[in-house]
Order: structure tokens, then sequence, then C-alpha cells
């Protein structure tokens, strides 16, 4: 199959090494010193250093040259890019089905990615999405994990499911769009509060409490937008949010220890050097958590400490300080 990975950050090279092992794949970066340094050193030498990029991967600076050939488009950018990158698609008159790879919620409209998609391109395109618990680095390296492939259409999930699956990425076919894509975008944010909690030293048993809460309000949100329960127990839930809450290799948790330390924002995030979606996510999350009435404490003290200049002992505090209730969903 001929395949066009549309971003060249650490997710989307990850996945173009691993899928060029069957499929012939190309490429796409927007930045041109980018792709020059690409195709001349087969290394992402700022996103994935550590992996060679196999001979077998194409590259292409513009969009239309990575559609030329292809039969399935995963999209690898970050939520801020995807309106602008599905606008230029729909502009080449291109219907390619697209596997969208990128966690969270548009900035100020609040959208989830398959949502955006439709946005531009209405029913025209057969939109999926791919999450689950990967780190980057790992997936390169083809150690071994498992991802969940959701599409409205059941065909064509099960088919692509089955077309990406091999034994070290086992990949499984859903229908929970919305819920898959929820799990995704809250997780980050979930991850920003344990780093915090790790970087002031709170201990084990307080990460746990904080995952099992911080799933019980992804929970809430993505029912309350209307995802399927039971979506949240599965690789797109709470596998997904135990790896980026416990793993070194989070951005998002490394945001948090950082925050918890008393870093500013300002000073983080170049540090880092990558996308940390729960950055962004948590604004639009507070809001719909606020909009729909749904309880979510963890993602309020987090966007607090980012966007209302709280402290985080103060925030913690807050937290801490709340009536207990039942212990339900």
């Amino acid at each position: 199959m001929n395949i066009a990975v549309l971003g060249a950050g650490a997710w989307g090279t990850a996945l173009a090494i691993y899928l060029s092992a069957r499929h012939r794949v190309t490429l796409w970066t927007r930045n041109t010193k980018h792709l020059t340094e690409l195709a001349a050193q087969r290394v992402n030498q700022r996103y994935l250093p550590e992996q060679r990029l196999p001979d077998a991967i194409h590259f292409a600076f513009k969009l239309n040259d990575a559609l030329e050939q292809a039969e399935l488009v995963f999209v690898v950018v970050p939520v801020a890019g995807l309106r602008a990158t599905v606008q230029q698609i729909a502009a080449l008159n291109r219907t390619l089905p697209l596997v969208l790879c990128c966690k969270g919620f548009e900035a100020d409209t609040g959208k989830l990615p398959c949502q955006v998609v439709e946005d531009v391109c209405a029913r025209d395109i057969t939109c999926s999405v791919l999450s689950g618990p990967s780190f980057a680095r790992e997936v390169a390296m083809g150690l071994p994990a498992a991802l969940t492939l959701a599409s409205r259409d059941d065909a064509f999930a099960r088919r692509v499911a089955n077309e990406i699956h091999t034994a070290n990425l086992r990949v499984y076919s859903g229908n929970d769009v919305i819920g898959v894509e929820v799990g995704g975008a809250l997780k980050n944010v979930i991850a920003i509060a344990a780093g915090i909690s790790d970087g002031l030293a709170f201990g084990n048993n307080a990460r746990a409490a904080l995952i099992t809460r911080g799933l019980a309000e992804i929970t809430r949100l993505g029912v309350a937008l209307g995802g399927h329960r039971e979506t949240f127990t599965g690789l797109s839930g709470i596998g997904d949010l135990i790896l980026t809450c416990t793993g070194d290799l989070s951005r998002n948790r490394q945001v948090g220890t950082m925050l918890a330390a008393g870093r500013q924002l300002g000073d983080i995030l170049p540090e880092i050097g990558h996308v940390a979606e729960g950055v962004y996510t948590v604004q639009e999350a507070y809001r719909l958590g606020q909009q729909l009435q749904v309880d979510m404490p963890v993602t309020q003290a987090v966007h607090n400490i980012i966007y209302a200049q709280l402290s985080v002992k103060e925030a913690i505090s807050n937290m801490l300080d709340r009536e207990p209730g039942m212990e339900v969903g």
C-alpha cells in the first residue's frame, strides 16, 4: 500500500519507520531545511535522533507530491495545524481516507480532530483516529505496543487495522471515534498533574489516586460528549493514561515536574522542544467541563496553574480540601 505520512515530528517519523517495513511510505514536512536534513542524514536529529530512517522512506515538501500515489494518509501534525492541513488536502480535490494521529481539542472551537475534518470536508472523506499507549521512540525501535484505530465505518477500521497490524504493534479496530479522541486528548492534561505530583515528591500512592480520579473525569466528559463509557477502560483510555502519567518519555509529565519545581511555562516549552498538547488541551477541556457541567477537579487545577496564575501549592491545596464524596464515575 502507498501511504503518506504528513508531519515529520517524533510520532510521524516513528510511524513512517514502522510502516515502511511493509508499505511504500512518503514522509511530508513543510519545512524545506528539515526536509533537506532528513534526506541527507537519514536521521531526524531534532525529534528522533536515535533512529535511522530506512532507505525505503521517500520525502516530500509539496503536499501534492506526498499525496500523488497515496492510498491512505496518516495526518500527524499538531491539533493547531490540523485544520490548515486538511484545507490544503481539500484544495487539491483529494478524497483520500485519513488516519488522524493528533490528540487534543482545537483551540476556540473545542472540536475534536475528526470533527475538524468534518467541518472542512463535510463527510466526503473517510476519517479514522489512531490512538493508544505509544511513545514514538519505542515504536520506532520496534518494541511491542498496542493501539486502537477507530472509525464510524467499521469495515474501514477493520481493513486499515489489518493492514498496519504486526506482531510487535497490535492494532485493534473500533467505532467509538469520540471516546478514543477524548481519551487521547485528556490523558495529557492528567499527565501534567501527575508530573506535578511526582515533582512535589507526593509518592506512588498519590500518583495512583490521581490516575484513577483522572480517569473518572475523562470518562465523565467523554460520555457527556457522546463517547462510550467502555472505551475509557481500553487502550485509548486507561492504557494511554497510565503510560503518559508514569513514563519518563512523556512530554506532558515533564511539563508538570518542571512546574512543580517553580519553572515558568515560557521557559519550559522551549526546553522540551516538542509540542506538549496538554498545555493547550486543558483550556478547551476546562471550558467544555464548565459548559456541560461536568465535575473535573484535576483539569481545573491544571488549568488554574497554567492560565489563572494560581501557585502550584494553592491549586493542590484547593483540590485536596474538596469534600469527600461517593466513589462513582
